[in-house]
């Protein structure tokens, strides 16, 4: 069981999170309504976060510009939007070895072509799970609009599917549109590793509702819970 809490902005959005039983919190280093940058990050007393996973969310696949944030914001994970480049998660593997929690995102473009997707979403996860060298993969959707961070779900039957078919051992990570109503179904059909949100819990982009957050990942450990003694 894993919950991250990303497209957090402050501090006190962030220790909510931790307090109310998050993994993880995502800090997202790229265009975005929820934009930060390694030096504002580094100007917070992050250490008050615990022992809570801070991930950088990068776009950018410049293996320097990545580092120098890595380092300047006191990152201990990065999750990488852009496309599948195995000598980029190489490099930062032998720079921060296993200090580093690395997550590779695969979209699930909505609307796209099915039958298109599921080959090229196949053929990513398998390439995935013989290289090992990202600790995890999440799937998030994908928009004309934006990459992440869309609020917009997929349809989780097909998507087990697919990653049932192709992902092997590989650590799963769910995002897309949950929220406190609708994450104990994600979990239950896809039965992932770990679970991502962030529009779901705001009260406006880049501002957290503390009783939404509260309330997913409530219903997160109670459906991670419930799959956990069943499986």
């Amino acid at each position: 069981m894993w919950i991250k809490i990303c497209g957090t902005t402050n501090l006190e959005d962030a220790q909510l999170a931790v307090e109310a039983g998050a993994d993880a919190i995502g800090f997202v280093l790229a265009p975005s309504p929820r934009r930060v940058t390694s030096s504002q990050l580094a100007e917070l007393p992050l250490e008050s976060l615990g022992d809570a996973r801070r991930v950088g969310v990068f776009v950018s696949q410049d293996f320097e510009e990545i580092a120098y944030d890595i380092r300047a914001a006191q990152l201990t994970g990065v999750q990488l939007h852009g496309e599948l480049d195995f000598s980029l998660i190489e490099r930062l593997r032998h720079e921060f070895e296993d200090d580093l929690l690395i997550i590779q995102t695969l979209h699930w473009p909505v609307g796209s072509d099915m039958a298109d997707l599921q080959r090229r979403l196949r053929s990513d996860l398998r390439a995935l799970a013989r290289h090992r060298g990202a600790d995890a993969v999440l799937l998030d959707s994908r928009t004309a609009q934006a990459i992440g961070g869309t609020g917009t779900s997929y349809d989780w039957e097909r998507a087990r599917e697919v990653l049932s078919e192709a992902a092997g051992k590989l650590r799963l990570i769910v995002a897309g549109g949950l929220n406190a109503g609708n994450v104990a179904e994600a979990i239950r059909t896809i039965r992932p590793w770990g679970v991502d949100v962030a529009s779901g819990v705001e009260a406006s982009p880049g501002k957290k509702d503390p009783e939404k957050v509260r309330a997913f990942i409530r219903e997160a450990h109670k459906a991670f819970a419930e799959f956990e003694m069943r499986w």
